[in-house]
């Protein structure tokens, strides 16, 4: 026995009358369910070597940010202050090793008090921030952009390599002789 299919305007009272189930909403994201445990952690545990790193050369000055890098926070179960594990320049172990109280100030300065007691340098190479130096980094290089030799020298300096083949060797040696007459103790400068 075939139905016959309601007609527009039924549809519609039928609709209006009636009620259907709610639309389910979706699970909430798992950022959001973790952001209390999270913080609940970091209140805990505070932050490790990440937040140092992010901010480390503001933390101890240019000149120490060249040498040092943080690699590891370690902080005992009893919640008394940490260790933070240094990655050194070789030379320059002996340097921090000096400057270690002053370090200890200042990186508790920055996680709070008491948060790290001791230093544990660790000699090795040092990954050089290029990105995070910024305006300083722009200044040193416009500062060791090299001043032009005088039309005598340089004249004299293209003679001298003339009969060279046309190439890179010839620019490397155009290149050397001006390095070489700018360090000369007779060259102007």
């Amino acid at each position: 026995m075939p139905r016959d299919l309601p007609s527009a305007a039924e549809a519609a009272r039928i609709l209006a009358t009636k009620r259907t189930r709610p639309i389910r909403r979706p699970p909430a994201s798992a950022g959001r369910r973790l952001s209390g445990l999270i913080k609940q952690l970091d209140e805990r545990f505070g932050s490790g070597p990440e937040t140092l790193q992010v901010r480390w050369r503001e933390i101890v000055g240019e000149n120490l940010a060249a040498r040092t890098e943080p690699v590891k926070l370690s902080r005992p179960r009893n919640g008394s202050g940490g260790v933070l594990e240094l990655k050194v320049d070789g030379p320059a172990a002996t340097l921090i090793q000096h400057q270690a109280p002053e370090l200890l100030m200042r990186v508790n300065l920055f996680l709070g008090s008491g948060s790290v007691d001791r230093l544990r340098i660790v000699q090795g190479v040092v990954k050089r921030a290029q990105a995070a130096a910024g305006p300083a980094q722009a200044a040193q290089a416009r500062r060791r952009r090299a001043q032009p030799l005088d039309a005598g020298l340089e004249a004299e300096l293209v003679a001298s390599v003339e009969r060279a083949p046309e190439g890179p060797l010839k620019t490397a040696l155009l290149r050397l002789g001006r390095e070489v007459l700018r360090r000369e103790p007779g060259s102007p400068s």
